[in-house]
């Protein structure tokens, strides 16, 4: 039961959420913009999802490197599509990361693969290159709210009403972290210590961590230009330099796995954040619920990638029939 309590929990907030939503918002109006989507915008968000996986994929392989890890290109290419399909798909928006790592700690054979990588090391290598990921988009959305005076005049008036209950939270915030780090000195976990050891030499020694972070910000910039490519399929007459400031901290609400590929999440933080700006929130709802749709589509592929691998395994459960005496057994040979 616990094995489906999770993924219920997590596809019952999506829905949860969206509903409040559609309760709140001009659902109507919401579908006549999705239906007049331009076709040609599209179209090139889709195409984006391409140099998207690829760039995704080579910041695994050299992190899978750094660690010890053989991770072949098309692999990498393969496993990265898959994992993306599953993400928007599956409850949580991380499932296709654990399987990817599960899938690559678990081959045995890999062309150009120095030897079977153990799955601890394959799970670190998935963790830190997500890790990566993050701590680029928490620079971005950091960098955005600095530059965008609508945005931090908002956020300022949210402060002076909620400033105390939010330095209480920070507060217990910081004394758990500090009993967990100091229970930790005392009594070492030794995974902790393996994580710990493979992060430094995969992100943050000075040999790697430039090119983690340049292949990190590209990454953020092809969901930046996705949205951007929303915003025009939309036909929003807004400017850009309004609204792009926006979209990193909706990138980082997306990243709490509490629901289906952040669906209600982006969606209700566009709600906060586009009235924190002084724009209407059905706006930031439209172009939250277009982006949800075109990263989907992007991620067809790894469908394609699912449906090819259940394929050997189909065949190779495909009864096979005895030869009948005086007929030639497969081969050419007598049964």
């Amino acid at each position: 039961m616990n094995r489906w309590l999770s993924p219920a929990l997590r596809l019952a907030a999506t829905l949860a959420l969206l509903g409040m939503l559609a309760w709140q918002l001009d659902t109507d109006q919401l579908l006549s913009r999705l239906a007049d989507l331009s076709p040609g915008w599209v179209l090139l968000a889709v195409l984006i999802g391409v140099p998207q996986v690829v760039l995704s994929a080579w910041r695994w392989r050299m992190t899978a490197h750094q660690i010890g890890i053989a991770l072949p290109w098309p692999t990498a290419i393969r496993e990265y599509y898959l994992a993306t399909f599953l993400n928007q798909v599956l409850p949580g928006g991380v499932m296709g990361d654990a399987a990817r790592a599960w899938r690559h700690g678990s081959t045995r054979e890999r062309p150009n693969a120095r030897a079977s990588s153990p799955s601890g090391a394959a799970i670190r290598a998935v963790i830190i290159e997500r890790a990566s990921g993050q701590l680029a988009l928490l620079l971005v959305a950091v960098a955005a709210i600095l530059l965008s005076p609508a945005l931090r005049g908002g956020i300022g008036g949210w402060w002076e009403v909620h400033g105390n209950m939010a330095l209480w939270l920070l507060l217990a915030i910081l004394l758990a972290s500090a009993a967990i780090i100091q229970r930790l000195r005392h009594r070492p976990w030794p995974p902790l210590a393996s994580f710990g050891r493979d992060a430094r030499r995969a992100l943050l020694a000075l040999s790697v961590w430039p090119a983690q972070l340049a292949g990190s910000l590209l990454i953020v910039a092809t969901y930046m230009a996705v949205f951007l490519c929303a915003a025009q399929a939309l036909g929003l007459s807004r400017s850009v330099s309004e609204w792009l400031p926006l979209i990193p901290p909706l990138l980082m609400a997306m990243a709490i796995p509490l629901t289906v590929a952040g669906w209600g999440l982006r969606e209700g933080a566009a709600a906060v954040i586009w009235p924190l700006a002084g724009l209407p929130a059905q706006e930031g709802v439209a172009l939250s619920v277009t982006y949800g749709l075109l990263i989907l589509a992007a991620s067809l592929p790894g469908l394609a990638v699912l449906l090819w691998d259940r394929r050997p395994n189909r065949q190779a459960t495909r009864p096979v029939r005895t030869p009948a005496r005086g007929e030639s057994a497969p081969g050419g040979h007598p049964g």
